[in-house]
């Protein structure tokens, strides 16, 4: 029921993952929300590799058993340097079983990902959707008030902006952006191929950028492929048959034969970091918060770890009387994702910056450090923890504290 009529304790804006995974884990404290995203079919082809206490944080939202069966494992990894350079680094794998897993994580589309999501959203009385987009934010000195575009206005202590690169609520927020413009663009599309995978996702790096081949259940893997933007485009416009050859070129058939299902999605590159996570009475979760290259997995699994901590703060705040949308609440949830995302942003950064330099001393220092990570134990196990979450994030009290 879309009820206009009362103050909500939180409203999310937005309805990708990380939007319904908020209002979701919001309204499971006992918090009054509400949810503003249409109720659109999710046409994006692309795959999500859920790491570390990501699938924990779905499991505990009771999402995760929706679409477990429709996810492939993650039990292995590997880094291949197919830059054809003078100086090469040496292959680099990574098991789950060497820092005692069963899986890193699973691979799941991400269609199947928001349909569980909505499901469980649907479920809950205390979390009120409006099947409509917000036409304008305004944040005041003791609510925030959000517009409908189709009529109605809502007000809150507390706005989410789910919403985006082009966030309204960051905007609305006075919140500035730092962006960075990559030349490069990442072609996205599923395929199936004659030889198992093996759940084992691997990474070929090329001049251009990272080629990953990532399982997906059945003799099946999703494929994101970062180039120019000029050779992404060509791509893109190849016949099923040639992107599927390709495609297995560029795997080096280590899957067989590929054959390239419908849908393709192509969207540049870019690294944004805003200011701020939070401002007057708003803070920012997944692509309003930071938007990153698709290397090492992190983009959506740093979106469910921003969901966690907002819903871990907004708990303590209205368990101890205080209001959501304090000040000082939101400066602990920027004081919670800064160093995270700062340290994530770097990291993919300058492992981007690496694989597309050519010069001699960039590539021997890149292959002396995948070299240390894949010969000495020690290192190539604290790289796969660290790969999969930060393990020096504080816990905090309750169900949210494992992501």
């Amino acid at each position: 029921m879309n009820d206009t009529s009362i103050t909500y304790d939180v409203v999310v804006v937005g309805g990708g993952p990380t939007g319904l995974a908020a209002a979701v884990a919001l309204a499971q404290t006992g918090a009054r929300a509400a949810l503003i995203a249409r109720r659109t079919p999710y046409a994006d082809n692309r795959t999500t590799a859920l790491l570390g206490g990501s699938v924990d944080f779905l499991q505990g939202l009771n999402v995760w058993p929706r679409c477990k069966d429709r996810a492939a494992e993650l039990q292995k990894m590997r880094l291949v340097d197919d830059t054809g350079r003078l100086i090469r680094a040496p292959e680099v794998r990574f098991s789950c079983d060497e820092i005692g897993l069963d899986v890193f994580g699973y691979n799941i589309e991400n269609r199947l990902l928001v349909s569980a999501l909505e499901e469980r959203a649907a479920e809950l009385s205390n979390l009120t959707r409006f099947d409509d987009d917000a036409a304008e934010v305004s944040p005041e000195d003791e609510i925030v008030r959000i517009r409908l575009e189709h009529g109605g206005l809502l007000s809150a202590h507390l706005a989410i902006g789910a919403d985006g690169r082009q966030s309204l609520c960051r905007e609305a927020a006075g919140i500035t952006v730092k962006r960075r413009e990559l030349n490069q663009a990442a072609l996205t599309f599923n395929v199936g191929h004659s030889r198992p995978h093996r759940n084992v996702s691997t990474e070929f790096h090329t001049p251009q950028g990272p080629c990953v081949f990532v399982p997906l259940p059945g003799d099946r893997s999703g494929v994101v492929w970062v180039s120019s933007p000029k050779e992404a485009e060509r791509l893109i416009a190849l016949s099923d048959d040639e992107l599927s050859e390709a495609a297995e070129t560029q795997s080096h058939s280590i899957l067989g034969r590929l054959r390239v299902e419908p849908g393709r999605h192509l969207f540049p590159l870019a690294i944004e970091q805003p200011r701020q996570f939070a401002k007057a009475r708003i803070a920012l979760v997944g692509e309003a918060a930071h938007v990153l290259p698709p290397i090492g997995a992190q983009g959506l699994n740093m979106g469910l770890r921003d969901a966690a901590d907002i819903t871990d703060i907004v708990r303590d705040a209205l368990a101890s009387g205080k209001d959501p949308g304090a000040a000082e609440v939101l400066d602990r949830y920027a004081s919670a994702r800064r160093a995270d995302v700062a340290s994530r942003t770097f990291a993919i950064d300058i492992a981007n910056r690496s694989l597309l330099s050519a010069l001699l001393p960039m590539q021997s220092l890149r292959a002396a450090g995948l070299h240390l990570i894949g010969s000495f134990g020690p290192l190539r196990r604290l790289a796969m923890r660290e790969g999969l979450a930060p393990s020096w994030r504080p816990l905090r009290s309750g169900q949210n504290s494992k992501v």
